[in-house]
């Protein structure tokens, strides 16, 4: 597993023939003895006569140990014996060929290593041997490459991918992909550590299936089948050899010059010489790490505590000693003295949480802000604490009410309503109860500087409720002021995107969102925000149609988050998002379901579940996973976020793509119709456009004038296709129709240029324009090729047209579905009876009597 592409290079050259081979070069544990045997037994499936021999320490003292089990003992001098065992080692050959496995060649002995050269010379045997770098290799053996009698394989670890593709082989199911990454990270892709790790941390329970993703929770424990392979592979370690390893395996990486502070210059020296560490140039440092991840996972569990919290807090006194004061110095040095035997440092520790924060790493700045608390921090560590527990989106009603009643100045009320507000409306979904809090810190407050705050909060507020214009408005006044600090730009700057992306301004995203990131950079413990205010400026970009700088965005997301669990996920579901939105729903599915995995631990706090189940339901639908659709809708009805009713049009949307690929097209029509008009209501202008042009994608002729006047309104290229396409299709105009597919493709929306080119087959067909109809029907075919071979309504009937109405389609697709006659009849809302004479004309018009032939027409 995972060596596919140089096993059939090995299994090209053994079948070239005799007198040729293979020499697989690599480390110890990257599997060269495994493709070995493989590539051996293949042959040997191929009629070959295999053989197999080792070459170990205690046989290299032998002449011809490692063959002493194959040709018994043989006497004689060194030029007679090697002639007989070559002889006597192709005799018994079935067809003629032999092909010979010598596993650790570097370890045979002189007269094993001419018998293989000789084997190989005289055309006697095929060969496939290994040999572990780093290590003395007979002089013979080397010649074998080096001469061209044999080809030279170089077998390093397995890369991210290889590694992604081993673990799903193992675990027989998708893994998601920072799991693999982290995985990767940890084994370095060694075969042998990566078969026992993966083994070890199942059987505990940390590597497990989620939501139908297997998921590492990312916290190893090594197994001791494990521990002992690490432990070999490093070896008898002197104690100043012990001690460079510990210090690196509890402070990794670190200036040469430090480390030398606590061992001998010669132990680091031996250290870097027998693999144990690295030492690369950094800038004008050198700097020292472990040379794998395993050896400190091996040292950390089998440390002393006592002794592993001296060593903390003497690394972190010595960075501290020699000027180590940057942010990410400060705190590198408090998570080191966290479990060290220093005294706590409130500010030190305060310092450190901010920054954590910063770096959106909320597990730890919860840990440096509590212990912060516990040092006497006060108001200021509280406030990590708070910040960094919404951004886990865990509830924390009770700590923020406690602060706000215990706020002592303006400026700490505007600060301790943020988190009260913040808990009340997203953790514990009471947006009412947050906004009466909000009113009454308005009325309190008299500083203009914090009235401004609360505005910028405000306009959080009103952009998540689905009030664009309020949220603008407020945003607008609070960002006036120059004073207002880092986290209330970021608060303001959230809710001014969300509410242009949502009227239609996504023309002035770019630069609101870039001034929004860059004070997320600076601010305290709401740093997190910028992760909404991304989704919020992808989602505008989305609407809008600039679907090549929206996948921009959600790359630029993806690459800056990784190891952070919730922004990893909120990434992730950015990702499938933009991939459903350029009509790719299977690559967009694989990304979404790893997003609805991570989301797992969060629940319903943060709204992040309800924004990921809304493209998951619709990915699902058009993929034709209609069970799990309909699973995931009813969860999403169930579960809608009270505090995110920005996405109620968006939610309405994706229940109609479920109700099309059930083939209920008029109730998906009037669901998409629904959706408009709750985005009209709410003045949200660029929700309506993508509204109307899925209902026109679905057949409605009624959106013409309301469309024309939404292209006056709305930035981006779609409003004017979606227009452009209304008009078309109400006027049954197959150039026209033509013209949008090739407007929508340019766009990047796929699936959407299929439909305006199925739309536009159907016109020409009408007129019996059949060249027309014949092109624009293969380009209906090249597009659902480019979406992944998903198709729509439109496409199917396009590409598999029957004599059918659009309501008989309907009925005879639910039926082919398995309904009853009376389920139907509830579904679609009309009589029983209406519903047989309907099947009565549809097995009529299609020759067939039975529900299985209709099953076998429509498809199930």
């Amino acid at each position: 597993m995972g060596r596919q592409e140089e096993l059939r290079a090995i299994e090209a050259v053994v079948r070239a023939g005799a007198g040729r081979g293979t020499l697989l070069a690599g480390p110890a544990g990257v599997g060269k003895t495994r493709l070995a045997r493989e590539a051996v037994t293949l042959a040997g499936q191929q009629g070959a006569t295999t053989r197999w021999v080792v070459g170990t320490a205690s046989s290299r003292g032998l002449a011809l140990g490692a063959f002493a089990g194959l040709l018994g003992v043989l006497r004689g001098d060194p030029t007679g014996v090697v002639a007989e065992a070559v002889r006597a080692f192709s005799s018994g050959a079935s067809n003629g060929q032999v092909v010979l496995g010598v596993d650790d060649a570097h370890l045979l002995d002189d007269m094993s290593a001419l018998l293989v050269h000789q084997l190989v010379v005289q055309g006697a045997a095929v060969v496939v041997v290994t040999v572990r770098t780093g290590e003395a290799v007979p002089e013979l053996v080397t010649r074998l490459w080096k001469d061209g009698h044999i080809e030279r394989f170089e077998v390093g670890p397995l890369g991210p991918q290889r590694t992604g593709s081993f673990l799903e082989a193992v675990l027989g199911g998708p893994v998601e992909r920072t799991s693999v990454h982290r995985v990767w990270e940890i084994t370095q892709g060694n075969l042998l550590y990566l078969r026992h790790f993966v083994a070890g941390e199942a059987e505990a329970g940390r590597l497990q299936q989620v939501r139908g993703i297997w998921r590492w929770s990312g916290a190893a424990l090594m197994s001791p089948g494990l521990t002992e392979l690490v432990t070999i592979r490093m070896g008898e370690l002197t104690e100043p050899e012990g001690l460079v390893v510990d210090v690196l395996a509890l402070a990794e990486p670190l200036d040469v010059r430090l480390l030398a502070g606590f061992a001998e210059p010669s132990a680091i020296e031996r250290a870097e010489e027998t693999g144990l560490i690295r030492v690369e140039k950094v800038g004008r440092r050198l700097e020292a790490r472990l040379a794998h991840p395993l050896f400190g996972e091996v040292r950390r569990a089998r440390m002393g505590t006592l002794r592993a919290r001296r060593l903390r807090g003497r690394v972190s006194q010595a960075l501290a000693e020699a000027g180590y004061r940057q942010a990410d110095d400060i705190l590198r040095r408090a998570v080191l003295a966290l479990d060290s035997d220093l005294e706590p440092d409130g500010r030190l520790l305060i310092e450190a949480g901010r920054r954590a924060g910063q770096l959106c790493d909320l597990p730890l700045a919860v840990r440096l802000g509590r212990a912060a608390e516990a040092a006497g921090g006060g108001f200021e560590a509280s406030m990590i604490v708070l910040g960094a527990l919404h951004g886990l989106s865990r509830p924390s009603d009770a700590d923020s009410a406690v602060l706000t009643a215990t706020a002592g100045t303006d400026a700490e009320l505007v600060r301790a309503t943020m988190a009260r507000t913040m808990d009340l409306a997203w953790m514990s979904s009471r947006p009412a109860e947050a906004e009466a809090i909000l009113e009454a810190a308005e009325s309190q407050v008299s500083e203009e500087d914090g009235r401004r705050q609360l505005m910028a909060l405000r306009a959080m507020f009103d952009g998540q409720l689905a009030r664009p214009v309020r949220a603008i408005e407020a945003a607008v006044k609070a960002l006036e002021s120059p004073l207002l600090p880092d986290d209330s730009v970021l608060l303001a700057t959230v809710g001014y995107v969300i509410g242009l992306a949502t009227v239609g301004r996504a023309d002035e995203l770019a630069a609101l969102a870039t001034q929004g990131v860059a004070a997320a950079g600076r601010a305290g413990e709401y740093a997190f925000l910028q992760f909404p205010l991304i989704t919020a400026q992808l989602a505008g970009l989305r609407l809008a149609g600039y679907l090549g700088q929206a996948a921009d965005v959600a790359h630029g997301c993806w690459e800056s988050v990784q190891g952070l669990e919730l922004p990893t996920a909120i990434a992730s579901m950015l990702m499938g998002d933009v991939l459903l939105a350029q009509g790719r729903p299977v690559s967009a599915l694989r990304w979404l379901r790893e997003a609805y995995a991570a989301l797992e631990p969060f629940d319903r706090a943060g709204g992040f579940e309800h924004a990921c189940l809304i493209p998951l339901v619709r990915a699902l639908a058009l993929t034709g996973d209609l069970t799990a659709a309909t699973e995931a809708s009813a969860k999403l009805r169930a579960r809608e976020h009270p505090m995110i009713r920005c996405l109620r049009p968006d939610m309405l949307l994706s229940q109609a793509w479920l109700a099309a690929a059930q083939g209920v097209s008029s109730e998906a029509i009037a669901l998409a119709r629904e959706a408009a008009s709750v985005a009209s209501v709410a003045g949200q202008s660029a929700h309506e456009v993508l509204a109307l042009h899925t209902a026109t994608c679905l057949g409605d002729r009624s959106a013409v004038e309301r469309l024309a006047a939404l292209t006056r309104q709305v930035d981006g290229p779609r409003a004017r296709a979606a227009a452009a396409q209304a008009s078309a299709l109400a006027a049954d105009d197959g150039d026209a129709l033509r013209a949008v597919s090739d407007m929508l493709e340019r766009m990047g929306d796929l699936l959407a240029a299929a439909d305006a080119a199925a739309q536009a087959t159907v016109a020409y067909r009408r007129t019996r324009r059949r060249g027309a109809a014949y092109q624009a029907e293969a380009r209906v075919r090249r597009l659902i090729e480019s979406c992944e071979g998903i198709g729509t309504p439109a496409t199917r009937a396009t590409v598999h047209p029957l004599p059918l109405t659009g309501r008989e389609r309907e009925i005879g697709t639910l039926a082919a579905q398995g309904m009853s006659n009376r389920e139907i009849a509830r579904r679609l809302v009309v009589s029983v009876r209406t519903v047989e004479n309907h099947l009565y004309r549809i097995n009529t018009k299609l020759g067939i009597s039975s529900r299985d032939e209709l099953t076998d027409v429509l498809g199930s």
